[in-house]
């Protein structure tokens, strides 16, 4: 029977639900809400997170509306006055000149409300409730002006633009820094205009279950990327990689690189400043699943030093490359380390200690070589201590110990 191939725990794990998308938008949909009043106590800002069609529609009818209601009133005023009943008569004084319908008063609802004044249709001094009118319309024609030009001018000028021109790397990569395991991603700016202040944040979203037995789903857990040092705070100028060490207090700690290949987690960066034209704060935002992460890649290098000034090239911005890295954990690389200079060090003490009193019974008992045979005791050679410290890298205790042999024999 032929072998089928077994599949790759990375192949057979399921795609996880993205929380936020690669361009920075939170997939997140709220339903069931009872209390949907509260989006008109904040009329304005509902008006402003609308999408274009809806918000020019709402423009559109705002003024549409406004012009059509106080139209009918003219017309209302006219009608009632009589003076669609003397439009031939020159004695008679109307409320408005040339107002002879409906079309008319509508006409000139738009001139009053947007100061146009052609001149044709003027409202005269024999109308009291019209100078009334007059006076509201004005008023009120004024307030929509402001509230729905504010709205659109806010809508076009949203720093949220400004984010489309911020880019992360596609991947993560997890490799070597300083000896220490860290996890880094790349960040860049298209504009010439600066990001003044700009600031990195990250966070691990995971889910969870507490020792009370509680499940949270989308548990949300601190990544430092140098809030202690400050080097969260970033000179967006060029591109840069932000870095993340993997030590004690990193949700990765315990992470090797068999087991990202299982876990099922997200990592959700952001990156906030003010745009230096505009001076409003924007934030962009980005994340990376558990597959593209990738342990033992480095990023390309993408800046170079030309005649007078360093040249970006970012179509090296996503590029990455393989480097050696241990694919144990960071605590294991950390123990590993650890154990290794306790080796050297008691190694070393050792040594030092030991070196005296060997070297005091060699000059003491020539010939203690074959007694200490015969009786059958253990013997001691300067010589093997020597080969001994050789081996620990002891260059300059090699030396000595060799000095104090020769003077021995001497």
């Amino acid at each position: 029977m032929p072998r089928h191939s077994v599949p790759s725990p990375a192949r057979v794990r399921r795609k996880r639900q993205r929380y936020v998308e690669k361009n920075g938008r939170c997939n997140v949909q709220h339903g069931n809400m009872q209390e949907t009043y509260r989006y008109l106590t904040d009329i304005f800002t509902t008006l402003v997170d609308l999408n274009w069609r809806c918000s020019l529609f709402v423009f559109v009818m705002a003024y549409a509306v406004t012009w059509l209601f106080f139209g009918a009133i003219w017309y209302l005023i006219a009608y009632c006055r009589g003076d669609l009943d003397h439009l031939e008569d020159d004695k008679w004084t109307p409320c408005v000149n040339n107002v002879n319908g409906f079309i008319s008063a509508f006409l000139f609802s738009i001139e009053t409300e947007t100061t146009i004044g052609y001149g044709h249709r003027v409202i005269t001094d024999q109308c009291p409730v019209g100078t009334m009118l007059l006076l509201l319309q004005a008023i009120l024609g004024s307030m929509v002006n402001a509230f729905m030009v504010g709205c659109m001018f806010v809508k076009i000028s949203q720093p949220n633009k400004r984010a489309e021109t911020l880019v992360f790397s596609k991947h993560a990569v997890i490799s070597l820094r300083d000896d220490k395991l860290c996890l880094m991603f790349r960040v860049g700016d298209l504009r010439s205009s600066h990001i003044v202040g700009a600031n990195m944040r990250a966070k691990l979203i995971k889910s969870k279950q507490t020792q009370e037995g509680e499940f949270i789903p989308l548990d949300q857990t601190d990544i430092s990327v140098g809030f202690e040092t400050g080097d969260d705070r970033l000179f967006l100028v060029s591109p840069l990689v932000i870095s993340h060490e993997i030590d004690a207090h990193s949700p990765f700690w315990d992470m090797s690189q068999a087991q990202l290949e299982k876990e099922d987690f997200e990592i959700v960066v952001i990156l906030e400043g003010m745009v230096e034209a505009t001076g409003m704060t924007c934030q962009a935002r980005s994340s990376y699943l558990g597959e593209e992460v990738l342990w033992g890649h480095r990023f390309s290098p993408m800046m170079c030093l030309a005649e007078g000034f360093f040249d970006v090239d970012y179509g090296a911005f996503h590029h990455t490359f393989e480097v050696d890295t241990p694919s144990c954990s960071a605590r294991e690389l950390s123990l590993a380390a650890a154990r290794l200079d306790a080796h050297l060090y008691w190694s070393i003490s050792s040594r030092l200690d030991e070196e005296p009193a060997l070297t005091h019974e060699a000059a003491n008992q020539p010939d203690s070589g074959s007694a200490n045979s015969k009786g059958g005791e253990p013997t001691f050679n300067v010589g093997q201590m020597t080969d001994i410290q050789e081996q620990a890298g002891l260059g300059e205790l090699n030396g000595s110990v060799a000095t104090d042999q020769s003077e021995s024999e001497a």
